[in-house]
């Protein structure tokens, strides 16, 4: 996790996931393997298992930008006018969606001046290689344990998906979740 930066225009000082917006090359860029087949209707793109995908991309590319972690296999993702991205075929290596936890996804409150919709996902850290450090965009930027989050500034949704991954790490049933906000109210069910 890192601390968003003081200067940021949604929620300054509060300690986040790496994580970004969806970027047209990350339709583009190809995967080892795509995401589980039961995935993309939980992530809530209409059926589409290419924007399944390229959410999946896209948090895999945000976390090498803004943590400095790569996560690939020996792969090539095909030619696409990225940066990012053309670092990885550089390094031969493409993303394994089918091995990616999707933990739950968040949208924003309607009363909020800046909006998201939010996915999550999670891989086995000796999955990913490279050094932890960042693009500047998050301060504090290091390895949290998820009993360790006490004194840490979060929002509800962070403490949700560390929740749902402390109970699969457990071994326990943990369906993907969903926080909604309706009428003013906080929701979260499964997703």
């Amino acid at each position: 996790m890192g601390r968003r930066g003081g200067k940021a225009r949604f929620k300054p000082g509060v300690y986040v996931f790496p994580g970004g917006v969806l970027e047209r090359h990350d339709y583009r860029a190809r995967p080892l393997r795509a995401l589980d087949a039961a995935v993309p209707p939980q992530l809530a793109v209409g059926g589409s298992a290419g924007k399944a995908n390229a959410l999946a991309m896209a948090a895999v590319r945000e976390a090498f930008e803004e943590a400095g972690l790569i996560y690939g296999s020996h792969g090539d993702v095909g030619t696409v006018g990225h940066e990012t991205w053309a670092e990885f075929r550089r390094r031969q290596l493409a993303p394994d969606l089918a091995a990616l936890d999707f933990l739950g996804r968040a949208i924003t409150p309607t009363f909020q001046p800046l909006r998201f919709h939010a996915r999550f996902f999670a891989v086995p850290a000796e999955h990913m290689s490279g050094e932890l450090r960042g693009d500047g965009e998050l301060e504090d930027l290091r390895w949290i344990r998820i009993d360790d989050t006490a004194g840490l500034e979060m929002m509800m949704v962070q403490e949700m998906i560390l929740a749902t991954l402390a109970k699969r790490l457990a071994g326990q049933a943990a369906p993907p979740q969903r926080l909604f906000f309706r009428w003013g109210r906080r929701n979260v069910v499964d997703a």
